[in-house]
Protein backbone atom coordinates (compact mmCIF):
# COMPACT_ATOMS: atom_id res chain seq x y z
CA UNK A 1 0.00 0.00 0.00
CA UNK A 2 1.15 3.36 -0.59
CA UNK A 3 -1.46 5.95 0.60
CA UNK A 4 0.69 7.31 3.52
CA UNK A 5 3.72 7.77 0.58
CA UNK A 6 3.93 11.26 -1.14
CA UNK A 7 6.23 10.48 -3.72
CA UNK A 8 6.64 6.97 -5.59
CA UNK A 9 8.96 6.45 -7.75
CA UNK A 10 8.36 2.72 -9.72
CA UNK A 11 10.46 0.48 -12.18
CA UNK A 12 7.89 -0.38 -15.08
CA UNK A 13 8.67 -3.36 -17.64
CA UNK A 14 11.67 -2.88 -20.38
CA UNK A 15 9.32 -4.62 -22.51
CA UNK A 16 7.20 -7.37 -21.70
CA UNK A 17 4.47 -6.60 -19.50
CA UNK A 18 4.44 -9.79 -17.74
CA UNK A 19 7.66 -8.14 -15.55
CA UNK A 20 5.30 -5.60 -14.36
CA UNK A 21 5.36 -6.21 -10.38
CA UNK A 22 2.33 -6.16 -7.69
CA UNK A 23 2.96 -3.44 -6.00
CA UNK A 24 3.54 -1.32 -9.49
CA UNK A 25 0.16 -2.57 -10.35
CA UNK A 26 -1.28 -1.25 -6.69
CA UNK A 27 0.76 1.64 -7.40
CA UNK A 28 -0.63 2.66 -10.68
CA UNK A 29 -4.56 2.21 -8.94
CA UNK A 30 -3.80 4.22 -5.88
CA UNK A 31 -2.02 7.15 -6.82
CA UNK A 32 -3.77 10.66 -7.47
CA UNK A 33 -1.33 11.78 -10.09
CA UNK A 34 1.16 9.65 -12.84
CA UNK A 35 4.13 11.41 -13.96
CA UNK A 36 4.92 9.28 -17.22
CA UNK A 37 7.91 9.98 -19.77
CA UNK A 38 5.25 9.00 -22.53
CA UNK A 39 1.32 8.82 -21.77
CA UNK A 40 0.57 7.07 -24.72
CA UNK A 41 3.03 4.12 -23.88
CA UNK A 42 1.80 4.35 -20.21
CA UNK A 43 -1.68 3.86 -21.38
CA UNK A 44 -1.07 0.97 -23.45
CA UNK A 45 0.90 -0.67 -20.45
CA UNK A 46 -2.01 -0.58 -18.62
CA UNK A 47 -4.06 -1.79 -21.36
CA UNK A 48 -1.74 -4.99 -21.32
CA UNK A 49 -1.85 -4.82 -17.80
CA UNK A 50 -6.00 -4.62 -17.50
CA UNK A 51 -5.48 -1.64 -14.90
CA UNK A 52 -8.23 1.07 -14.82
CA UNK A 53 -6.10 4.19 -14.42
CA UNK A 54 -8.12 6.97 -12.45
CA UNK A 55 -4.95 9.24 -11.66
CA UNK A 56 -4.32 12.51 -12.90
CA UNK A 57 -2.34 11.86 -15.97
CA UNK A 58 1.18 14.11 -16.41
CA UNK A 59 3.45 14.35 -19.43
CA UNK A 60 7.24 14.15 -17.58
CA UNK A 61 10.07 14.09 -20.31
CA UNK A 62 13.71 15.13 -20.67
CA UNK A 63 12.39 18.59 -22.97
CA UNK A 64 9.69 19.48 -19.65
CA UNK A 65 11.25 18.14 -17.04
CA UNK A 66 12.16 21.03 -15.37
CA UNK A 67 8.91 22.75 -15.47
CA UNK A 68 6.90 19.54 -14.85
CA UNK A 69 8.85 19.55 -11.89
CA UNK A 70 7.67 22.44 -9.77
CA UNK A 71 4.08 21.32 -10.95
CA UNK A 72 4.39 17.95 -9.21
CA UNK A 73 6.02 19.51 -6.40
CA UNK A 74 3.04 21.72 -5.67
CA UNK A 75 0.56 18.71 -6.30
CA UNK A 76 2.53 16.80 -3.69
CA UNK A 77 2.47 19.71 -1.37
CA UNK A 78 -1.51 19.80 -1.69
CA UNK A 79 -1.62 15.85 -0.46
CA UNK A 80 -1.49 13.94 -3.81
CA UNK A 81 0.27 11.11 -4.27
CA UNK A 82 2.56 11.12 -7.28
CA UNK A 83 3.86 8.24 -9.12
CA UNK A 84 6.47 8.38 -11.29
CA UNK A 85 6.89 5.82 -14.04
CA UNK A 86 9.03 5.84 -17.34
CA UNK A 87 8.74 4.32 -20.63
CA UNK A 88 11.26 1.87 -19.41
CA UNK A 89 12.89 0.30 -16.33
CA UNK A 90 13.59 2.64 -13.37
CA UNK A 91 12.87 6.57 -12.94
CA UNK A 92 16.07 8.83 -12.53
CA UNK A 93 18.75 6.04 -14.72
CA UNK A 94 19.33 8.20 -17.40
CA UNK A 95 15.24 9.17 -17.63
CA UNK A 96 13.37 11.79 -16.03
CA UNK A 97 13.08 11.72 -11.93
CA UNK A 98 16.07 12.84 -10.62
CA UNK A 99 15.14 16.66 -10.35
CA UNK A 100 11.72 15.83 -8.58
CA UNK A 101 13.09 13.33 -5.94
CA UNK A 102 16.24 16.33 -4.98
CA UNK A 103 13.14 18.91 -4.91
CA UNK A 104 11.06 16.80 -2.77
CA UNK A 105 13.81 16.05 -0.52
CA UNK A 106 14.67 19.37 0.16
CA UNK A 107 10.91 20.09 0.94
CA UNK A 108 10.89 17.07 3.09
CA UNK A 109 8.27 15.44 1.30
CA UNK A 110 8.60 11.30 1.65
CA UNK A 111 10.15 9.47 -1.25
CA UNK A 112 9.51 5.58 -1.74
CA UNK A 113 10.87 3.63 -4.39
CA UNK A 114 9.35 0.30 -5.58
CA UNK A 115 11.73 -2.09 -7.28
CA UNK A 116 11.76 -3.05 -10.72
CA UNK A 117 13.20 -3.67 -14.17
CA UNK A 118 16.73 -1.70 -15.04
CA UNK A 119 17.93 -2.26 -18.64
CA UNK A 120 21.63 -1.76 -16.92
CA UNK A 121 21.36 -4.85 -14.32
CA UNK A 122 19.59 -6.90 -16.90
CA UNK A 123 22.46 -6.44 -19.34
CA UNK A 124 25.17 -6.97 -16.99
CA UNK A 125 23.72 -10.49 -15.57
CA UNK A 126 23.48 -11.45 -19.28
CA UNK A 127 26.65 -9.91 -20.65
CA UNK A 128 28.56 -13.15 -18.73
CA UNK A 129 31.74 -10.37 -18.02
CA UNK A 130 32.52 -9.57 -14.35
CA UNK A 131 29.75 -8.42 -12.16
CA UNK A 132 31.51 -8.20 -8.74
CA UNK A 133 32.39 -4.33 -9.69
CA UNK A 134 30.70 -1.91 -12.76
CA UNK A 135 30.20 1.68 -13.33
CA UNK A 136 26.94 2.67 -15.26
CA UNK A 137 27.75 5.61 -17.89
CA UNK A 138 24.51 6.37 -18.91
CA UNK A 139 24.63 7.23 -22.92
CA UNK A 140 27.48 8.03 -24.83
CA UNK A 141 28.46 11.54 -25.97
CA UNK A 142 26.78 12.25 -29.55
CA UNK A 143 29.77 14.55 -30.76
CA UNK A 144 32.96 12.73 -31.89
CA UNK A 145 35.07 15.04 -29.62
CA UNK A 146 33.67 14.48 -26.42
CA UNK A 147 32.93 10.46 -27.41
CA UNK A 148 36.47 10.63 -27.67
CA UNK A 149 37.05 12.44 -24.31
CA UNK A 150 34.28 9.35 -22.59
CA UNK A 151 36.44 6.52 -24.02
CA UNK A 152 39.54 8.05 -22.86
CA UNK A 153 38.47 8.71 -19.20
CA UNK A 154 37.56 4.80 -19.39
CA UNK A 155 40.74 3.28 -21.04
CA UNK A 156 42.47 2.08 -17.43
CA UNK A 157 38.95 1.51 -15.89
CA UNK A 158 39.06 -1.78 -14.48
CA UNK A 159 35.37 -2.38 -13.70
CA UNK A 160 32.79 -3.51 -15.99
CA UNK A 161 31.54 -0.54 -18.32
CA UNK A 162 27.79 -0.37 -18.70
CA UNK A 163 25.40 2.10 -21.20
CA UNK A 164 23.25 2.83 -23.42
CA UNK A 165 23.01 3.99 -27.06
CA UNK A 166 20.40 4.70 -29.89
CA UNK A 167 20.61 2.60 -32.42
CA UNK A 168 21.59 5.66 -35.30
CA UNK A 169 24.43 5.98 -33.46
CA UNK A 170 26.05 2.91 -32.83
CA UNK A 171 28.38 2.63 -35.56
CA UNK A 172 29.80 6.11 -34.95
CA UNK A 173 30.33 5.06 -30.69
CA UNK A 174 31.32 1.41 -31.71
CA UNK A 175 34.28 3.28 -33.74
CA UNK A 176 35.45 5.92 -31.22
CA UNK A 177 35.45 2.93 -28.67
CA UNK A 178 37.59 0.81 -30.64
CA UNK A 179 40.04 3.56 -31.85
CA UNK A 180 40.65 4.34 -27.46
CA UNK A 181 40.01 1.21 -26.58
CA UNK A 182 40.97 -1.17 -29.08
CA UNK A 183 39.07 -3.97 -31.30
CA UNK A 184 40.41 -6.96 -29.10
CA UNK A 185 38.41 -5.67 -25.93
CA UNK A 186 35.30 -8.00 -24.93
CA UNK A 187 32.17 -6.49 -25.06
CA UNK A 188 28.55 -7.39 -25.27
CA UNK A 189 25.31 -5.69 -27.29
CA UNK A 190 21.90 -6.57 -25.11
CA UNK A 191 19.02 -4.69 -27.94
CA UNK A 192 15.62 -5.24 -27.26
CA UNK A 193 15.71 -7.00 -23.75
CA UNK A 194 12.76 -8.87 -22.79
CA UNK A 195 10.94 -7.96 -26.05
CA UNK A 196 10.28 -10.32 -28.72
CA UNK A 197 13.28 -9.73 -31.19
CA UNK A 198 15.67 -9.89 -28.10
CA UNK A 199 19.66 -10.08 -29.46
CA UNK A 200 22.80 -10.61 -27.06
CA UNK A 201 25.69 -10.10 -29.08
CA UNK A 202 29.19 -11.13 -27.31
CA UNK A 203 32.01 -10.92 -29.06
CA UNK A 204 35.07 -7.98 -29.28
CA UNK A 205 34.28 -4.89 -29.92
CA UNK A 206 35.59 -5.36 -33.68
CA UNK A 207 33.67 -8.28 -33.60
CA UNK A 208 30.19 -6.45 -32.51
CA UNK A 209 31.28 -3.37 -35.40
CA UNK A 210 31.25 -6.45 -37.90
CA UNK A 211 27.73 -7.40 -36.70
CA UNK A 212 26.82 -4.07 -36.38
CA UNK A 213 28.14 -3.23 -39.84
CA UNK A 214 25.95 -6.10 -41.70
CA UNK A 215 22.41 -5.16 -41.00
CA UNK A 216 20.06 -2.37 -39.98
CA UNK A 217 19.74 -1.62 -36.69
CA UNK A 218 16.48 -1.21 -34.42
CA UNK A 219 15.40 -0.96 -31.09
CA UNK A 220 17.02 -0.28 -27.42
CA UNK A 221 20.59 -0.39 -27.05
CA UNK A 222 22.72 -1.41 -23.96
CA UNK A 223 26.68 -2.08 -24.28
CA UNK A 224 28.60 -3.68 -21.28
CA UNK A 225 32.20 -3.51 -22.12
CA UNK A 226 35.06 -5.68 -19.90
CA UNK A 227 36.99 -3.63 -17.91
CA UNK A 228 40.76 -2.73 -18.24
CA UNK A 229 43.30 -6.13 -17.23
CA UNK A 230 45.33 -5.35 -14.50
CA UNK A 231 48.20 -3.23 -15.31
CA UNK A 232 47.01 -1.54 -18.49
CA UNK A 233 48.55 1.85 -17.46
CA UNK A 234 51.95 0.36 -17.21
CA UNK A 235 51.57 -1.46 -20.27
CA UNK A 236 50.64 1.71 -22.14
CA UNK A 237 53.49 3.69 -21.41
Amino acid sequence: MIRLVKLVLAGVPLGNPGDATIRLIEAIKEAQVIAAEDTRKFQRLCQDLQIKCNAKLISFFEGNESDRTESLLAELQGGSTVLVVTDAGMPTISDPGFKLVRAAVEAQIPVQVLPGPSAVTTALALSGLPTDRFCFEGFAPRTQGAREKFFNNLKFEARTIVFFEAPHRLLETLESAIAILGSERNAVLCREMTKTYEETIRGTLGEIQSWANSKEILGEITIVIAGAIEGAREISQ
